[in-house]
């Protein structure tokens, strides 16, 4: 590559991020964010994952276990009305709760039209390929469930989810390493190192890793729900890109 070509694309790469900025910037400031949300935002930081997820308006974003709908909302607005966003339900979670209610859906809140609910296994049962697939938190929840089996039909399900390029992003709290099954079921844990073979064993490549959920002070063997450490585990931010 000849050396103008090159500063050119670094160029563009770097203005690229800095538009980012201002649009997670935006979502977080979004006036119709709930009270709940908001109250959140200082242990998630929600501007930091956006622009590490790299989301753009018009982009289709899957938000696999999407829970309440935290990242729900901030994609549906950064996407905007040409863009989409599928808040997928896991099957192995509606097993587990024979028949109890899900939270209110966000597509039935105002302004949230963009917003489309489904339920998914072997397929993440999008219709249109993703540029997104973003996971926060419960990875650790389908190995638990379902084994490596099923975060294996997870990891596979993304990839087909996605146009070639797209990013699939795992957010979840960290174990120690070598943690067994038996620790992630107990702590609600994961090795990242774990994570990693697995998402790579599907065929993505590594692209990126974000540092902004790191507790160096969590020792990693306290269950994350426990006072003191709950919101305040040590969190891996982990990008994988599609080839």
């Amino acid at each position: 590559m000849k050396l103008p070509l090159l500063l050119l694309l670094l160029c563009l790469g770097s203005a690229h991020a800095a538009g980012q900025a201002p649009l997670a910037a935006a979502a977080v400031a979004d006036a119709t964010r709930p009270d709940a949300d908001r109250a959140r935002d200082a242990d998630r930081k929600p501007a930091e994952m956006l622009a590490f997820a790299k989301v753009q308006p018009g982009q289709t974003v899957v938000d696999y276990f999407a829970g309440r709908g935290y990242f729900t909302r901030l994609f549906s607005t950064a996407v905007g009305p040409q863009g989409a966003v599928y808040a997928v339900t896991p099957q192995l979670l509606l097993d587990r709760l024979q028949g109890k209610p899900l939270p209110p859906p966000v597509s039935a809140e105002p302004g949230r039209a963009n917003v489309h609910e489904t339920v998914g296994a072997a397929s993440l049962n999008v219709p249109v390929k993703a540029d997104l697939v973003w996971t926060s938190q419960n990875y650790h929840d389908i190995r638990i469930w379902g084994g490596a089996a099923g975060t294996a039909e997870l990891n596979k399900a993304a990839f087909a989810a996605l146009k070639p390029g797209g990013y699939y992003i795992v957010l979840d709290h960290a174990g120690v390493a070598g943690l067994d099954e038996a620790g992630m079921a107990g702590l609600h844990r994961i090795d990242e190192a774990l994570v990693k073979q697995e998402v790579l064993a599907a065929g993505f490549v590594l692209d990126g890793e974000l540092q902004a959920l790191r507790n160096p002070q969590d020792a990693r063997t306290a269950r994350v729900f426990e006072t003191g450490i709950r919101a305040h585990t040590d969190q891996f931010i982990l990008r994988f890109r599609k080839p």
